[in-house]
């Protein structure tokens, strides 16, 4: 992101100084005159509140911080991580989806929780605002408001990040003096209205558009759109949808054009003319920079990167037919002893081609060869070999890849769309649902998938609901989503528990034909989501340093 970003060390001198992850609680605020001088300077606050930005990408799908198994998505019945071998965005995926024996706390903390490194940006947060309060009162009013508000997005970011995955957490504020090391839970109920609070004060304080040049800066819609994603977390319907409203007022729009070209440019940055870029933020080639492409990329790209997870036989089959709506029969190609005719990939709507790659499609100059022995390869799941750019499941990521991106001795530079109007459209249907509005839910729908040019309403999901759920499946593949969801309603145990639940089209070329056969990519191996898995568990480090917590009944 192009905006100076400084050591805070640096800055506020020893005040703000974090010797470690574990004693930030031992902290004092002073009264030096060193930061009465760094908070009179316009500049250096500018540049102390740059360094939270880059929580925007912590916890989006190119960066690390959403969970330690890399996408979550591959816990589910949507995207096949290739390996068993022990690592984020290599193993860890199918070590947990599989939880053989069951999970145990310390597993699932290190795995879900990120519980110190959050509350260490909750302290940094709150020792700006803190700062801010006590050296700042120099600066003009509307300046000093703006920088609250910002503050207290990434504060109320940060909270809706451990409350939807802990329920019950610590809440501190900006009262540095009020820290101790023994402090209680909060109630469920009293996180969320912290969350709601943070984020309504930065809508009502931030402006509606930045210029040009200050793409990815914080926006009143990005605080209403976060709040209307939030809020659906907490079940408070109204809330998220008023939310949603707000963002509706400023003007944002769906990219136009129903193909599947059209319908990536949903990706590009708002400096590009993405209309419906909420929240966005940026890379440069020489850092910050990602790895998508490294690790999602067709094989044939560059043997040794790619293939890290591909997308599942069950989601290319959640896609409908383009144009008339409804689905395929995919009945033939459900056999384990292999048929010749050609998948109907061609007849799905436009959102399957600007994600998935399948067989002979198109790209970068040349075709896919997922086969055995084609130019970007089949791997069998769990056989002991590297992936080594190989396909699980017949099929490869498209959604997200930069097709420029040709120089694979540099990190990907593509932006990360952290939020976009789709999302907040169907935050705002489900919303409206769970209000009694059928009808408003009803009309998002429609707007949603009208601009990929399907019919008003999906013939297989005639419940508004369960067509709610489907779109935001489709809509939000691999935006970190998925899995998320599927807990906040209450239907991962069922859905993500059980045997042969994922599977791939295994394809061999024989002379001009290819054989498709049906296989299961999960081996041997059940999966299992386990209710207590609803709350994630505190860490070890909080239950021993902390006497006034004890961890939740459930992993007990």
């Amino acid at each position: 992101m192009k905006t100076s970003i400084i050591n805070i060390l640096a800055v506020c001198a020893g005040t703000l100084a974090l010797s470690g992850c574990t004693d930030w609680l031992d902290m004092t605020p002073t009264d030096k005159l060193t930061d009465k001088i760094v908070w009179a300077n316009a500049d250096y606050v500018e540049q102390y509140l740059n360094s939270s930005y880059p929580y925007i990408n912590v916890f989006g799908s190119f960066g690390g911080g959403e969970s330690q198994v890399g996408q979550t998505e591959g816990l589910t019945e949507t995207l096949k991580y290739g390996s068993m071998v022990p690592g984020t965005n290599v193993g860890f995926p199918n070590i947990i989806a599989f939880a053989e024996g069951g999970l145990k706390a310390s597993t699932a903390a290190f795995h879900f929780g990120g519980w110190e490194d959050t509350y260490v940006r909750i302290r940094r947060v709150n020792e700006f605002l803190y700062g801010l309060n006590k050296f700042g009162s120099s600066h003009p009013e509307e300046l000093r408001l703006q920088w609250i508000a910002q503050a207290r997005f990434f504060r109320g970011m940060l909270y809706y990040e451990m409350i939807r995955r802990h329920k019950n957490v610590i809440l501190y504020d900006e009262d540095l003096l009020a820290i101790s090391r023994d402090q209680a839970l909060s109630t469920e109920e009293a996180g969320w209205d912290y969350v709601y609070e943070d984020l309504k004060f930065a809508a009502a304080n931030l402006p509606p558009k930045v210029a040009a040049n200050q793409t990815g800066r914080l926006t009143s819609g990005a605080a209403y759109a976060l709040l209307s994603r939030a809020m659906l977390y907490a079940q408070r319907w109204q809330a998220a949808r008023d939310a949603a409203e707000e963002v509706f007022k400023l003007g944002y729009e769906l990219m136009p054009g129903t193909t599947a070209a059209d319908y990536a440019k949903a990706f590009t940055s708002a400096q590009a003319g993405n209309t419906e870029a909420i929240l966005e933020y940026n890379y440069l080639t020489s850092g910050p920079n990602h790895s998508w492409d490294d690790l999602f990329m067709p094989g044939g790209d560059y043997t040794t990167k790619g293939g890290r997870a591909t997308p599942t036989q069950e989601m290319v089959e959640s896609y409908e037919k383009a144009t008339t709506g409804g689905y395929p029969d995919w009945t033939p190609w459900h056999t384990t002893t292999g048929t010749t005719d050609t998948p109907p990939w061609d007849q799905l709507e436009p959102r399957f081609h600007a994600s998935v790659l399948y067989n002979q499609a198109d790209w970068k100059g040349r075709k896919i060869e997922p086969f055995i022995g084609g130019k970007d390869g089949w791997h069998n799941f769990d056989d002991g070999s590297d992936v080594a750019g190989r396909t699980t499941t017949g099929y490869y990521l498209r959604k997200m890849l930069d097709e420029k991106h040709t120089d694979y001795t540099l990190k990907s530079t593509q932006p990360w769309i952290a939020i976009r109007l789709a999302e907040v459209i169907l935050n705002h249907a489900e919303a409206c649902y769970m209000l009694g509005d059928k009808t408003s839910a009803a009309a998002d729908l429609k707007r949603i998938r009208n601009r990929v040019g399907l019919p008003d309403t999906n013939p297989k999901y005639t419940d508004v609901l369960e067509a709610i759920r489907q779109e935001r499946k489709i809509e939000l593949y691999c935006e970190g989503h998925h899995w998320w969801d599927m807990r906040r309603w209450g239907l991962a145990d069922k859905e993500f528990t059980g045997r042969n639940l994922v599977h791939g089209l295994k394809i061999e070329k024989q002379g001009a034909e290819f054989v498709y056969t049906y296989v299961s990519v999960d081996g041997s191996h059940e999966r299992l989501f386990e209710k207590k898995l609803y709350r994630i568990p505190l860490p070890e480090e909080e239950l021993n340093g902390n006497s006034a917590v004890q961890q939740f009944s459930e992993w007990l």
